[in-house]
């Protein structure tokens, strides 16, 4: 019994030093999960977010054609590629390099005399003293940044007669000022929302304390560390009256003249592309923002 006595006291600091480790390592598993509160949240506020979207028509089209010529020499496919695009360039550039942009690019390859075999298989050679004729593929690709000449554009590039063609894809690059009045409808909507729901709690809007173009003021994890990261489109609302600037316009292809015959191939051409329009509308892009106003609370 002694022993066992002694055993016992022995153990006994044991686990009062456990006990103790395991009262100082809690704390840190367990982490206090608020951060620091801002410091507009020492007063009675509100914070708001606005939700704005809006539809504005795309404002720039890029499509590509490819025309392919074969020459009997390298420059004479060379030659038969260029004099096919010449006209068209130079009308494409008469719509003005501000409008359209274009890029070419260049290929060519040996095409070589071919065989059968004794089975009947086809062969072809490939020695270069074999070569038959040469293969040209002249590609242009064009930017258009202003759709009120799209339909020209594509039209004049279709009248050129190409091998081939890509499909016209769209796009919106919103300008500064659009971007600018749409956070403005963002502050706003903030605005409204944040009035309807003081009066609907029985108080009044005080001063506005901060306004955040980014919305994070707004956002739980101010005071929480982990917060929804998204933008809940449902809410929404949509606006209109995006500056003219970023609205279409469309302008009427010229009348063709009634003339015996074009004098130039940019004239024939040209009269070639006002007989055959291609309706091209421009696709309408979403755009949106959010912003977030804290006011004061009367």
């Amino acid at each position: 019994m002694r022993t066992l006595i002694i055993t016992a006291s022995l153990m006994a600091p044991v686990l009062l030093l456990a006990g103790t480790v395991v009262a100082q390592t809690t704390p840190a598993a367990n982490a206090y999960p608020y951060d620091k509160a801002p410091w507009w949240m020492k007063e009675s506020v509100i914070t708001q977010t606005g939700f704005v979207r809006t539809e504005i028509e795309a404002n720039r089209a890029n499509f590509s054609a490819q025309f392919q010529t074969v020459g009997r020499t390298a420059e004479d496919a060379q030659n038969k590629a260029i004099a096919q695009t010449k006209a068209l360039n130079e009308a494409l550039k008469k719509l003005g390099a501000d409008k359209v942009q274009i890029s070419t690019s260049f290929a060519m390859r040996a095409l070589y005399e071919q065989y059968k075999d004794k089975d009947g298989n086809r062969i072809e050679n490939q020695r270069g003293d074999k070569i038959d004729a040469y293969q040209v593929n002249l590609g242009l690709t064009l930017q258009v940044r202003d759709m009120a000449v799209l339909e020209r554009a594509y039209a004049l590039v279709l009248a050129a007669n190409p091998t081939s063609t890509a499909p016209i894809y769209f796009n919106l690059e919103p300008s500064n000022e659009t971007k600018s009045w749409l956070y403005s409808e963002a502050v706003k909507d903030a605005a409204r929302r944040a009035k309807s729901a003081a009066a609907d709690a029985g108080g009044m809007l005080g001063k506005v304390k901060v306004i955040d173009p980014t919305g994070r003021a707004c956002e739980t994890d101010i005071l929480a560390r982990v917060a929804p990261n998204y933008f809940d489109d449902t809410q929404a609302i949509t606006v209109s009256g995006a500056l003219k600037r970023d609205r279409v316009e469309y302008n009427s292809p010229p009348a063709i003249r009634a003339e015996p015959a074009p004098v130039s191939p940019v004239e024939a051409l040209e009269a070639k592309a006002a007989q055959n329009p291609f309706l091209q509308a421009p696709p309408l892009s979403e755009l949106t923002a959010k912003a977030c106003v804290v006011y004061g609370l009367n």
